[in-house]
């Protein structure tokens, strides 16, 4: 048989539009092929080039027998009598191939036919009495008691394949169930199960004497895309049943449109955006087998609006994913682009979709902000610190109140040490020009300054960086002398004497350019201590000073000084003098106590604290003795830190109060009595206790009397005054 070997059975599905009912003569043609699908059915996985699979049949309702088909799979060729013939070879890896073969009509019109070439291990016969009829596959079932060698390999019954949505006429024969005993028994046959007797029911129907297999309806796919019941064959009379699993596959038709996830998406792009950067990826389903072509979908753009600049997007076919194309994104120009997106099966030919995508340029810092002036002036008093003097206005074309429309200042040069600063406004479109700390007429006049502007973020494409000149005049103002040092600190003794020179303290007028003389005053002197020369600043002593004054502080004492010019509006300026005071010995030491008490017997020594006003260098150790005729009723001595006396009653005293004197001296000889009042009770040991009146300790009793004695002498003048007042007007 040559190549026809290879080929053991050929099934053809051909759908017909007009019943058998109807005559050829009746029949309006329609061009395109015989059928939607045809099926190649043969037994080796391994197909050679020159392969015979058969032939498809295609008219354009003309005279024509020969036509130009193409495959959209190059390893099948079909000639132009509708032969199919393998080219290279093909390996049926999953038990088939499926690809499209496409022809066009008289007026140009693409028709397209689904080809399955399908590998299959057993023969099946076409139904000699149903020849005239549409050609379906005959089944057998399977034969028993061959032996040892089928047991060892089943019987396999092929699917039936049925395409989806035929156009009838219905009920559709689809197949034909036989036994092989009919030859010689009558045989009745019978199916049952999902599709037949089972949900969905009627679907499946069987002529009972012949076998033949009906659908009642057209099939769908997306529904359910196959069905498995039983067949059943009984010979009249006995025996029993033969059983045949049958399953039928529904072979998808492409019925669907790609259906885009959503009608509308929505993105954004930088107007910035560089080619190739992705926006957005549209998605479509087909619901239509995903391993044919019915569902392989292709993406285009169909539109974009507005249309100017052109072919600013481009799609990926496959992906979906929409890429930023061209340069000429603007959103000062365009803040939006609205794309029809369509979605296409059968590789981009077939059914379609559409689906719009709104993308909206978002702003990108693509304009440089500019100063409303290229220059700009203004003038200060010198010394005025921390003030505002200048504002400056820039605009720019980006969106408002964006990082990429803010301004954002800075002083390029003129300004080396730092004395002005640039801030922006709240506004973010002002610069404004402060002064740090106060300028000097003297030093520099007049300040030029070179202020750039930028935004808060980095320009996305190269942009030129706008500039401006600010020229700062200062104006010159009279200014108070100043001295140097601001404090000046001296060392002095404190018993300076008066007149003598302490220091002198001069200012200078930093207004070099007034000529002017500086003179001096006393600002402040708290204990009025110092004097100041006018011409001069040399300041003298006026009165003596004493370290251990209540005005010095920490051994320091200070004053401060004026200088003033002799402009007509004087400013003065201050400086502050601190005098350093050394001490010397000019304080003797003395006891702090005014008055003790003690027992008359056996009393308890008495600690009394010694002070000196001067510094640690004419203090302890100290020295003490006793004066007059203390010495022989009392004992004294210095502690063991020669910093407090010890003070004893040597004898036993009457009660009363004693005066005790006692000589301390410092370390350098500086010495001063001090006097104790000694209140002697009549008592014993350290717990002083006095009872009643105490007596003096030396007879008190003169005094009273010469008290009592003045007081009789004052009444007797009184007597004696009222007497003469009134002999006096007796005689008037």
């Amino acid at each position: 048989m040559g190549t026809v070997g290879f080929v053991l059975l050929a099934v053809v599905i051909v759908i017909f539009k007009a019943s058998d009912s109807v005559t050829a003569e009746e029949m309006t043609c329609l061009p395109g092929f015989g059928s939607e699908m045809v099926i190649f059915k043969v037994t080796r996985k391994h197909l050679m080039p020159g392969t015979r699979l058969g032939k498809v049949g295609f008219t354009d309702c003309t005279d024509r027998t020969r036509f130009g088909f193409s495959s959209d799979d190059r390893r099948f060729v079909v000639q132009t009598d509708g032969t199919l013939m393998v080219k290279r070879q093909v390996v049926l890896h999953e038990g088939h191939q499926d690809f499209f073969i496409h022809s066009w009509d008289s007026q140009g019109h693409k028709m397209t036919l689904s080809v399955r070439v399908l590998h299959q291990h057993h023969l099946t016969e076409v139904d000699s009495e149903s020849a005239p009829e549409t050609l379906v596959p005959v089944l057998y079932f399977p034969k028993s008691g061959e032996g040892l060698r089928r047991k060892k390999r089943e019987w396999v019954v092929p699917d039936i394949s049925v395409s989806e949505n035929h156009r009838g006429p219905y009920p559709l024969k689809i197949s034909q169930i036989r036994s092989s005993a009919d030859k010689v028994k009558r045989i009745y046959y019978s199916i049952s199960g999902p599709g037949v007797d089972e949900p969905p029911v009627g679907l499946f129907t069987m002529d009972r004497d012949n076998g033949n297999l009906y659908i009642t309806q057209a099939l769908d796919r997306e529904k359910q895309d196959k069905y498995r019941f039983q067949a059943r064959a009984v010979a009249d009379g006995s025996g029993p049943a033969e059983v045949m699993d049958i399953l039928v596959n529904v072979i998808d038709q492409n019925d669907n449109n790609p259906i885009f996830t959503q009608t509308t998406y929505l993105g954004e792009v930088a107007e910035s955006a560089p080619k190739g950067f992705e926006v957005i990826t549209v998605v479509a389903e087909d619901l239509d087998d995903p391993n044919t072509y019915n569902a392989v979908i292709r993406y285009r753009i169909t539109s974009q609006t507005p249309a100017a600049p052109p072919d600013l997007f481009a799609i990926n076919s496959v992906t979906g994913t929409i890429r930023v194309a061209a340069t000429g994104l603007d959103r000062e120009r365009n803040q939006e682009y609205t794309l029809v997106v369509q979605a296409a099966d059968m590789h981009g030919e077939g059914k379609t979709g559409e689906a719009k995508v709104i993308l909206t340029v978002t702003d990108s810092n693509d304009n440089s902000p500019a100063f409303t002036q290229s220059s700009y002036a203004a003038t200060i008093e010198e010394n005025k610190a921390e003030a505002q003097i200048i504002v400056m206005s820039v605009t720019d074309l980006d969106e408002p109140h964006t990082p990429a429309w803010s301004g954002k200042f800075t002083i390029v040069s003129g300004d080396p040490e730092g004395l002005f600063t640039v801030t922006t406004g709240q506004n973010e479109t002002e610069g404004i020009i402060s002064i740090t700390k106060g300028l000097d007429f003297e030093k520099i006049s007049r300040h030029v300054l070179l202020v750039a502007v930028e935004n808060e973020v980095p320009f996305a494409v190269p942009l030129p960086t706008a500039t401006a000149t600010v020229l700062v005049n200062v104006l010159d103002v009279n200014e108070a002398p100043v001295f140097d040092p601001t404090e000046k600190h001296v060392s002095k003794p404190e018993d300076l004497a008066v007149d003598s020179e302490v220091v002198q303290y001069a200012a200078s007028d930093p207004d070099t350019a007034r000529r002017q003389k500086v003179m001096y005053r006393m600002i402040r002197d708290p204990a009025g201590w110092l004097k100041v020369a006018k011409d001069t600043g040399l300041i003298t002593v006026k009165s003596t000073m004493d370290r251990e004054s209540p005005f010095v502080k920490d051994d320091k004492y200070t004053a401060l000084i004026g200088a003033y010019d002799n402009d007509e509006v004087p400013a003065t300026g201050t400086g502050t003098l601190v005098i350093h005071l050394n001490d010397v010995n000019d304080n003797a030491p003395f006891i702090e106590e005014r008055g003790i008490k003690v027992c008359n017997k056996d009393s308890a020594p008495q600690l009394l604290s010694v002070t000196d006003k001067d510094g640690p260098g004419f203090g302890a150790p100290y020295s003490v003795s006793l004066q007059g005729l203390s010495e022989n009723i009392w004992t004294a001595g210095m502690n063991k830190s020669n910093h407090s006396i010890i003070l004893s009653l040597a004898t036993e005293l009457a009660s009363g109060e004693y005066t005790v004197v006692l000589r301390v001296s410092d370390n350098m000889g500086l010495e001063q009595d001090s006097t104790i009042q000694a209140t002697v009770c009549d008592c014993t040991g350290e717990e002083v206790s006095c009872q009643g009146p105490v007596a003096g300790g030396t007879n008190r009793l003169p005094a009273v009397l010469g008290t009592l004695g003045g007081i009789l002498v004052l009444l007797m003048l009184l007597l004696l005054l009222v007497k003469v007042t009134r002999d006096g007007r007796r005689r008037y």
